[in-house]
């Protein structure tokens, strides 16, 4: 098939020379042409107006845009909107909120353009790997697209998932699910590390090990497995985790629905958490431990913190070490 991918980032790079292997004729469009350029070799073609889509594809023109989330999207499928014609296609293949797609569904409709949400996991790896791809809109719009779709993704790596806003939606709890599944192999290898036997303990190797017949065995161990081969400490970064909505908005659709979803809230809630140098609701409890009880308060000046894994051996800070009736121990 012809189609156009505009954004050259990390996906939309590998996801033009993925179609490209498979026999698609790809015009290509970024915002700097150096990206664009270098995709000749595996036969791009290069637009550098967007207005010569027009000219280049045939109609049904499909446009796919992989640019972030947010404005820059809007703004890019509000220029598509005046250059495209009747039934020409635009796919959305950021991480939008689904929300978001059904208003743009109806503008577009409104003009005759078919609008397809295409959630998209596979990262950087995803050239080698596949995209593993999460659809929305019309059925019809997707069975004409479905080989370009098919070209991208793995065997079974696929799925219509319903109307305007599926694929975004299904995408979404994806993202609050690998939140959690984060988390939880973090936990997990820190309380390793923190242990008695953490000194001698290989995570990497441990990875391995589980990533071969556990029931805990995924492509996340395998991504866990390379960067402690790399540094097994990881003491040459800082634990600073950014999160890109997707698990805002699962927690909030949990809240609308009446959904208890613990883990991905708590996950959600540790990353911010992981971008304050001291979290302010510590203090917050420190300066009651003080008020009320008299507890030890240490200066910013005190260097009392823990650089390690975990916190060491947690005792008593009952400074007399009277028990409970007020006996010595």
């Amino acid at each position: 098939m012809k189609l156009s991918i505009i954004g050259l980032g990390r996906m939309g790079y590998n996801m033009a020379i993925r179609l490209l292997e498979d026999g698609h004729e790809v015009f290509v469009y970024n915002r700097t042409s150096e990206k664009s350029e270098t995709l000749k070799k595996y036969g791009a073609k290069v637009i550098y107006d967007l207005k010569t889509i027009k000219n280049v594809l045939s109609t049904p023109r499909v446009v796919w845009s992989m640019l972030p989330a947010g404005d820059i999207t809007e703004k890019n499928i509000e220029i598509l909107s005046e250059i495209l014609d009747e039934e020409d296609i635009i796919i959305d293949g950021a991480n939008t909120n689904y929300k978001d797609d059904i208003k743009r569904f109806n503008t577009l409709k409104n003009k005759g353009i078919n609008y397809i949400d295409a959630g998209v996991s596979g990262g950087v790896w995803g050239l080698k790997e596949g995209y593993c791809t999460m659809v929305g809109g019309d059925e019809k719009i997707f069975e004409y697209i479905e080989p370009i779709i098919k070209s991208l993704a793995p065997n079974n790596g696929y799925m219509y998932c319903g109307s305007t806003g599926a694929g975004h939606y299904v995408k979404m709890i994806h993202n609050g699910i690998e939140y959690g599944l984060m988390e939880a192999y973090a936990e997990g290898f820190e309380l390793l590390k923190a242990s008695k036997y953490g000194e001698n303990l290989n995570l990497s190797d441990i990875s391995k090990m589980w990533n071969n017949g556990s029931v805990i065995r995924s492509w996340l161990l395998e991504l866990l497995e390379i960067a402690f081969k790399d540094d097994s400490s990881l003491k040459d970064i800082q634990g600073y985790v950014e999160d890109s909505g997707e698990a805002r908005w699962t927690v909030n659709e949990a809240i609308d629905n009446g959904v208890s979803v613990p883990i991905i809230s708590a996950s959600l809630f540790k990353r911010f958490q992981s971008r304050q140098e001291d979290v302010f609701s510590d203090k917050v409890v420190a300066a009651l431990r003080n008020q009320f009880g008299g507890h030890a308060l240490y200066k910013k000046d005190r260097n009392i913190k823990k650089t390690s894994a975990g916190a060491g051996k947690v005792e008593s800070a009952n400074p007399d070490k009277r028990d409970f009736y007020g006996k010595n121990k």
